[in-house]
């Protein structure tokens, strides 16, 4: 017995051996500086990386290593977020400023060092500090580990579709505008796919982006959703699209004509080119829910051509058809097909169960420039009515790891303060949320259950909800206030996993997860209008036992504030 167990250890040695010989550790350097382009009739400075608009796809397989070195030659403070990357045991890797690390400051480096650990499929990196991700950011694609293969037949082709949205004015002068007078921040002059707007826009026909694809070829499109603010609808002319994955875990597959991705999240969709040769566009528009809110109205496309089409035919492409703007049926219909593609095992011994309302506030002010909000206020955001203030002098994670008083609390409210008919008509009096840097804590291990509650404060709205460090089962979601007697429609079988959930507009989602991964994590709405109001929170998920289950020591090189 004693022979037997040493032979076992020498062979998964040698196994281990073999899997981490496999294994890459990919470097990167990441230069953030000014870059002049032209957009939509006119000449423009924006934040890149590296000069490129959108900035460098990086390429790893599940199971490398990335060492990427920030360099910031621009003129704002900076960071990276490697979005949907679970960072385990490493929150110093995750990039939001003032949460995990103090920002990049102009002429200084951080270098960024994490390893991807069973996860494959579409994720994105952007900056995480104010508005910069409006231009700072690009597609990361995790392939499967040499060997091992995709759960559907290997695609002739895979591209990554980065829808975007585009301001004609400084991004970060259009957030300080709106964060000095209280309103609404003035809405994109245009949305984009690979960073041009498309045939629609002004100036627009010669940066079209083109795909070109041969007859009968299976295409694997990579389609992530980074506006700063919006919602989308995409489509493909005449296309039948079959969606394999979402935030890079695989799904089982279903059959669509239109995909809705909101802010944070990717969507991999498989299609075959079997139109007659031709020229087909795709193209992405807002799905907007918030009553009587402003939103860019427009249409960004790119167009799919087949190699077989003679030269010199340049025949107007095929427009598929988008839905309207505020077509709830058909964006309910579509979230809800989502699956794992087995049977999964979610956690049903509940140790945190919360409840979090989610949404706008309007926080009364004497009128002024600075109170240009409805009636006088200044918007906000809150989470269980607490409006999230980021600390300055150093990072939530650096204080809690370095027990630095007076940068936070631990006294999130893990059920709102008050209980009212949150999707109804709502007192007047709940409009205005507490200001604070309120985290939860939770310990290691801990079965964890969040009910996410929209409110009819100001306006019912789809809320793009995204966690860092974490993935989780959607086990339920539906319209009107959530009835904690009613679970019996809660998915316990076989729900989907995402790392950004769209709470449906006037509605509730429900998802369950493993605090697995010690650190402290931001909670936040992925628009970033609703991020800078205050829309987010944070946990603590404390240490386990042993090395495997506490939190890395920090970088030699991670910045300071």
């Amino acid at each position: 017995m004693k022979a037997y167990k040493i032979c076992m250890g020498v062979l998964l040695s040698l196994a281990a051996i073999a899997s981490v010989s496999i294994a890459e550790t990919h470097h990167h350097k990441f230069v953030i500086e000014e870059t002049t382009v032209n957009r939509l009739c006119g000449t423009h400075n924006i934040i890149t990386v590296n000069g490129q608009f959108p900035g460098p796809t990086l390429e790893v397989r599940n199971g490398d290593s990335l060492v990427v070195e920030v360099l910031n030659s621009g003129r704002y403070n900076a960071t990276i977020h490697w979005h949907g990357i679970r960072q385990m045991r490493n929150p110093w890797a995750d990039g939001p400023e003032y949460v995990t690390q103090c920002p990049i400051k102009p002429g200084e480096t951080y270098t960024y060092r994490f390893t991807i650990e069973d996860q494959e499929g579409t994720l994105w990196w952007h900056a995480h500090s104010r508005w910069l991700r409006a231009t700072v950011y690009g597609a990361l694609v995790i392939l499967p580990k040499l060997g091992t293969a995709y759960p559907f037949p290997k695609p002739k082709l895979e591209i990554p579709i980065l829808l975007g949205e585009w301001w004609n004015r400084d991004p970060i002068s259009v957030l300080q505008q709106a964060l000095f007078t209280g309103a609404a921040p003035n809405v994109s002059d245009a949305y984009t796919i690979n960073g041009e707007p498309g045939d629609l826009y002004s100036c627009s026909s010669q940066g079209t982006v083109k795909f070109l694809v041969e007859s009968k070829e299976t295409v694997l499109l990579r389609i992530i959703n980074a506006a700063l603010n919006q919602q989308l609808f995409f489509s493909l002319a005449n296309h039948k699209l079959t969606v394999v994955a979402a935030d890079a875990v695989y799904t089982k597959p279903f059959a669509t004509s239109v995909v809705l991705v909101a802010p944070g999240q990717t969507t991999d969709v498989l299609f075959t080119a079997d139109q007659a040769p031709g020229r087909y566009y795709m193209a992405a528009s807002a799905y907007a829910t918030a009553q009587n809110a402003a939103f860019d109205n427009t249409t960004t496309t790119a167009i799919l051509e087949y190699k077989s089409v003679a030269k010199g035919v340049s025949s107007r492409p095929v427009l598929p058809q988008l839905p309207r703007n505020n077509d709830t049926a058909t964006a309910t219909a579509f979230m809800t097909q989502f699956r794992s593609p087995s049977q999964v095992t979610v956690p049903t011994e509940i140790d945190e169960s919360l409840f979090f309302t989610i949404g706008l506030g309007l926080v009364n002010c004497t009128p002024g420039p600075q109170c240009q909000g409805p009636n006088n206020t200044r918007f906000a955001a809150s989470m269980n009515n607490v409006s999230f203030v980021l600390p300055r002098q150093t990072s939530l994670q650096q204080a809690y790891h370095q027990n630095i008083p007076g940068v936070y609390t631990t006294d999130f409210p893990v059920v709102p303060p008050v209980k009212f008919d949150y999707t109804g008509n709502v007192p007047r009096g709940l409009w205005q949320p507490s200001f604070g840097t309120k985290l939860h804590t939770m310990k290691f291990g801990s079965s964890v259950q969040i009910v996410l509650q929209d409110t009819a404060i100001v306006s019912t709205e789809d809320h793009p909800v995204h966690l860092h460090g974490y993935h989780f089962y959607v086990v339920g979601q539906g319209f009107g206030n959530f009835n904690p007697g009613n679970t019996a429609s809660f998915n316990l079988v076989d729900p989907p996993q995402r790392n950004t959930i769209d709470v449906p507009v006037g509605g509730w989602a429900v998802i369950r997860f493993i605090a697995d991964n010690p650190g402290v994590w931001f909670m936040h709405c992925h628009i970033d209008s609703h991020l800078a109001w205050g829309f987010a929170m944070a946990f603590i998920v404390e240490n386990g036992y042993g090395e495997w289950e506490s939190v890395q020591p920090p970088p030699a090189d991670l910045p300071k504030c």
